[in-house]
């Protein structure tokens, strides 16, 4: 089978490539290196079974082009600095939302009937449930990363119903581990590198996090999507049965530096607008099809850190808004 990868050399994706190819699979990774990188696909590109082809979601003859021949989507493109909304709201519109509509359109075009989406958590914007299932009620949205990703869910699955598609669709916590590019690790390694005297925490540190480890993310992924009932759209929280808070994390992050810096705390109790301060999903449903994830909170922070140290490319090479 070949499979289509949009987000191919973004962090999730990439490694998502690199497990399609180790099972056999035939895969046409999709990017337009806004965030990702060349170098995650490195092992990729010496396949004969992956063909990379550069270009956006906004640029539907591309996107066809690449889709041509493939039986299935994994759609992991999207707008990955998800704090920056504010700053430039079309970004997310159109890179999660337009995009999403994009993707759908070409498999139209194309006759693919089958797309694994990468939802998130913060769908939920701040519930009342935890922790949080997925026919929560949905309360306000607080964030436009996370309402133009309930908007691409209600795009797919209305094509899903229109046009005969099906659809899993996964609402991730966010993710850690190798190739990780983005995020709180990332800042706050690259902070104390930089001075590791002292380091600004966005919100109180109280904030209450669930992060899970890349393959367990893809374990996930591939068992929800090779044992699903075929429901034409299939809803899975995946996360951990933990969670921590951000002092937790900034702990594990400075014992591992061998650091002791002066924590200068900002924000109020959430780190950016639309930060939700408690984020924990009930991954019950995705359980009950054998998967279970096995690295704790703690260890995918610290290997998200080794990673880092190992790679200091990418610290280079990654600028952020």
């Amino acid at each position: 089978m070949k499979a289509l990868v949009t987000g191919a050399a973004g962090f999730i994706g990439s490694n998502l490539v690199d497990r399609l190819l180790a099972e056999g699979y035939e895969v046409a990774g999709f990017d337009n290196f806004s965030t990702g990188r060349m170098e995650f696909l490195s092992d990729a590109l010496a396949s004969p079974r992956f063909s990379l082809h550069r270009g956006d979601l906004l640029d539907s003859a591309s996107l066809q082009a690449a889709m041509a021949g493939a039986g299935t989507v994994f759609h992991l493109a999207a707008n990955a600095d998800v704090r920056y909304g504010t700053t430039n709201p079309r970004k997310d519109l159109e890179q999660n939302t337009i995009g999403t509509a994009n993707v759908l359109e070409a498999m139209r075009a194309c006759g693919v009937k089958r797309i694994a989406f990468a939802s998130s958590g913060s769908v939920y914007g701040e519930p009342e449930v935890f922790p949080t299932p997925e026919n929560a009620p949905f309360p306000l949205q607080t964030s436009l990363y996370g309402a133009s990703k309930l908007a691409a869910e209600g795009l797919i699955e209305a094509y899903c119903e229109g046009f005969g598609i099906e659809a899993c669709i996964f609402r991730f916590v966010s993710i850690l581990g190798e190739r990780y590019s983005h995020g709180h690790v990332f800042d706050f390694y690259r902070s104390l590198r930089h001075n590791p005297g002292e380091l600004q925490v966005l919100g109180d540190g109280k904030q209450r996090k669930s992060y899970l480890y890349v393959q367990d993310c893809i374990d996930a992924v591939l068992t929800a999507w090779r044992r699903t009932g075929r429901a034409r759209v299939e809803v899975y929280n995946v996360g951990a049965d933990e969670y921590c808070e951000v002092n937790d994390s900034v702990r594990w992050i400075c014992e591992r530096l061998g650091v002791r810096p002066r924590l200068l705390y900002s924000g109020g109790s959430r780190g950016w607008v639309g930060d939700s301060p408690f984020i924990f999903l009930d991954c019950k449903k995705l359980r009950a099809l054998g998967w279970t994830p096995k690295t704790s909170i703690r260890t995918g922070v610290l290997r998200t850190v080794a990673y880092l140290e190992q790679n200091p490319w990418l610290l280079e090479a990654r600028c952020l808004p």
